[in-house]
Order: structure tokens, then C-alpha cells, then sequence
């Protein structure tokens, strides 16, 4: 387990590194929306971006690229372009997010040059230290003032009332795509060392009992052929049971191409309540010839919010902060628990690196090597890199070798 991190343009440091050496690719690229005034976010990644790290990935090779919900089009287009063939787009909901956007009403007392009465304090600040000032928190060591609430103080301004020009922010795309094989995904595996998704290593954890519908006989009668007829259905088409005792259901859900945040899967069990899945009793179904008989339906334990369908990263408030000294500050800061998750989900049965070309703080370089993967980062600010450098560096200094099984190798 290894990991490199280089400050500079990927565009430079990419053509550096050998052809069909990396297994996958996870990372978060400029959305273009000119994030709080940073270059770096000016523009989308283009097509020569990806053209190189599709060089750089073997055949089979994954890539994950997080994307903003407004250009994320763009960047696609650009991914399909360069050679990747698109798989798949997951969808992060996420409840943290909050309002950005223009109020009309207050826009337009603005241009009128009218002042609005205050009415009260907003109910979203908190009092400073000294009881006498609102705020929201800080940007970068500066105290923000939080508005109180006011009143429209023209008639245009009070038609105008409640509207806004923008929806809260709950959910980021990331693009699921994929270097073509060489040849089919079995002689990929086999000559490349990469091919699919790991399915089981990101299954949904549950406690409900799995073992029912068309896997499982709990009523005693011999399951392995049947038929709604006099007939015996058997070949590939056959609905056929194991006898009981011989399925060992799976370990958990089949993962979704939608992840959640705690707070989204909080906010989502709220809204659908606890759920039973059916069970027990009998259902009728037709037979091939017309006839009709009924099928026992197995009891299950199923039950829950809609949340536990899908995975839930849950992030640490200590992910802001290195050892309480450094700030994290980067302002598209990914959760290391969903980070780990896209490593896992992308790894291959002997480990492999991941490649991230727009490495920010060291995320998705934290991520893989708490997942035993080794990691090539590269960051164009001088600011994000040291505190990515430092993330890495304690990180590696906590990883212990023997619980990975692996030789723990110093960058």
C-alpha cells in the first residue's frame, strides 16, 4: 500500500505516469460554477482531460467522477468523448445542504432604494459570544452576520413575497463509467486484473431475514421443479428451489445506484414511516395450461424506514479538522464514509490503486488507503495539497499492516 501526491496541473502530471497501470479512478472535479470565487473552478474538466486518464486506466477500468447537478451534462459529454463508455450516473442525496438563491422581494426594495422594517431575529442564527450580534458561523477565520427577518416595504416587493430563484440543494450526480474491455469481462478479469463492480464488498447491511420468496422452502414439500399443471418445468427456465436448510441467503442488500447521508436517510424514514414487506399466507397463481393453484408466501422479518434500501455514509464533524490544527476548508469536502464505500465498490480482488487527478484535501486518498488501496493524487493549489499531504501522512501513520495483510510501504 502505497500513495503519491503531486502539486500541479493533472494535464501536466498525468502524461508522466505509464499506460494501463491504474485500476480505477474516483474524483471530484471542478463543477465550472466559479465556487467562492476560486480559478480553480472556473470551467468543467474537458475532453483531454479524460482522454488521459482513460491512457493511464487498464482496460476495464472504472471511473467515478462527482458532478454538479447543473453541469454535470457537460462533463459527461466530455467523459464519452474521450473513450469511456458511461455505465451508470449514482445519485448522492445528501440533507446538509441549504438555500442558495436571490430573494425577489428584497431585490426589489434594493433597486427601489427602500428599506425594509426588521420584524424579528432570524430563528435559524444563534447569539455571538457577547449575546449582541447573530451569526452563522465562519468562512476562512471571518464572522458572517445572519439577516433578521423583514418586511416588504413596497407593494411590488410584497407581491413578490416568498419567491426565491433557486431550490435547496439535496442531491450531486456521480458518473459511473468505464475504459472498454478486452474482450469480455471474464478474459478482462483474467488478463488485466480488473473487471465489474464489487457487489458483495458493498452490500446494504440489514438485520432483516433475506432467506424468502423463490430462494427458500419452509413448508416442507420438495421445491426443486414445479409447474401449474400436471407438467414438471425443468431446464434454465425452471423455477427451482433449494431444498430447506441449503440457501444461505446473501449477506445484504444489493446496492443502489442511490446513496444517501444520515441526514437524507433520517429525513426519508420520516416521510415513509416503518414499512412491513408482505408475508405469510398463501397466493394463487396461473398454471401453463390454464389451471390455477396456490403457492405458500414465506414469512419474512422485513421491516424498516425506506432508507435501509440504500447505503448511508455517515460523516464525522473531526473530517473538518487534521489533529485540531489544520482546517479543512475546502468547500466541496466529501464524506470519508461515502468515500470508502466508491473505493470498495470499484477495488479488485487484489487491491490496486486509485487514481484521483483533482484531489482537493485528500479524500478519496484518505479513503482508499483506510480500504488497504494504494493512491496517486494530484492537486493544482498549494493550499488543498498541504492539507491533503498532511491527511495522507496521518493516515498512514495510523493504518496498521497487520490488519490489512498487507506490507506497509512509505511513500
Amino acid at each position: 500500500m502505497t500513495w503519491n501526491l503531486t502539486t500541479g496541473d493533472c494535464l501536466d502530471i498525468l502524461p508522466t505516469l505509464p499506460a494501463e497501470s491504474i485500476e480505477a479512478c474516483i474524483t471530484d472535479p471542478p463543477y465550472g460554477w466559479t465556487m467562492m470565487g476560486s480559478n480553480w473552478d472556473r470551467g468543467v474538466p474537458g475532453e483531454a482531460y479524460w482522454k488521459e486518464v482513460l491512457r493511464v486506466l487498464k482496460p476495464g477500468g472504472w471511473l467515478l467522477a462527482f458532478g454538479g447537478p447543473r453541469t454535470h451534462h457537460r462533463l459527461m459529454v466530455a467523459i464519452e468523448d474521450a473513450g469511456f463508455e458511461l455505465k451508470d450516473c449514482l445519485c448522492w442525496l445528501f440533507g446538509s445542504g441549504f438555500p442558495k438563491a436571490l430573494n425577489l422581494s428584497k431585490a426589489i426594495d434594493k433597486a427601489a432604494g427602500a428599506e425594509r422594517k426588521v420584524i424579528s431575529d432570524n430563528p435559524c442564527a444563534r447569539p455571538n459570544h457577547d449575546h449582541k450580534t447573530i451569526w452563522i458561523g465562519t468562512k476562512k477565520g471571518k464572522e458572517q452576520s445572519h439577516p433578521p427577518l423583514t418586511a416588504p416595504a413596497t407593494p411590488e416587493a410584497k407581491l413578490w413575497d416568498g419567491w426565491h430563484t433557486a431550490l435547496k440543494p439535496a442531491h450531486e450526480p456521480i458518473i459511473l463509467a468505464m475504459k472498454p474491455l478486452d474482450g469480455t469481462f471474464a478474459k478482462n478479469a483474467l488478463t488485466h486484473g480488473v473487471a465489474g463492480l464489487n457487489v458483495d464488498g458493498c452490500r446494504i447491511g440489514t438485520n432483516d431475514n433475506l432467506n424468502g420468496g423463490a430462494y427458500s422452502n419452509t413448508d416442507g414439500r420438495d421445491r426443486k421443479a414445479w409447474s401449474g399443471d400436471s407438467r414438471t418445468v425443468t431446464g434454465a427456465g425452471a423455477f427451482a428451489r433449494k431444498a430447506e436448510g441449503e440457501y444461505v441467503p446473501p449477506t445484504g442488500r444489493w446496492p443502489a445506484n442511490v446513496i444517501l447521508d444520515e441526514e437524507a436517510g433520517k429525513m426519508l424514514d420520516e416521510q415513509t414511516g416503518i414499512l412491513h414487506s408482505h408475508g405469510g399466507g398463501t397466493s394463487r397463481i396461473m398454471g401453463f395450461s390454464g389451471g390455477r393453484r396456490e403457492r405458500p408466501i414465506e414469512k419474512r422479518s422485513d421491516k424498516g424506514g425506506a432508507s435501509r434500501f440504500f447505503y448511508c455514509a455517515k460523516a464525522s464533524r473531526a473530517e473538518r479538522t487534521h489533529k485540531g490544527t489544520i482546517e479543512n476548508n475546502h468547500p466541496t469536502l466529501k464524506p470519508l464514509a461515502l468515500m470508502r464505500w466508491l473505493c470498495r465498490l470499484v477495488s479488485t480482488p487484489t487491491g490496486g490503486t486509485i487514481l484521483d487527478p483533482f484531489a482537493g484535501s485528500g479524500s478519496t486518498g484518505v479513503a482508499a488507503l483506510q480500504e488497504g488501496l494504494s493512491f496517486i493524487g494530484i492537486e493544482l493549489s498549494p493550499e488543498y495539497a498541504e492539507i491533503a499531504r498532511a491527511r495522507l501522512e496521518d493516515t498512514t501513520a495510523k493504518t496498521q499492516p497487520e490488519q490489512l495483510g498487507l506490507d506497509l510501504d512509505q511513500p
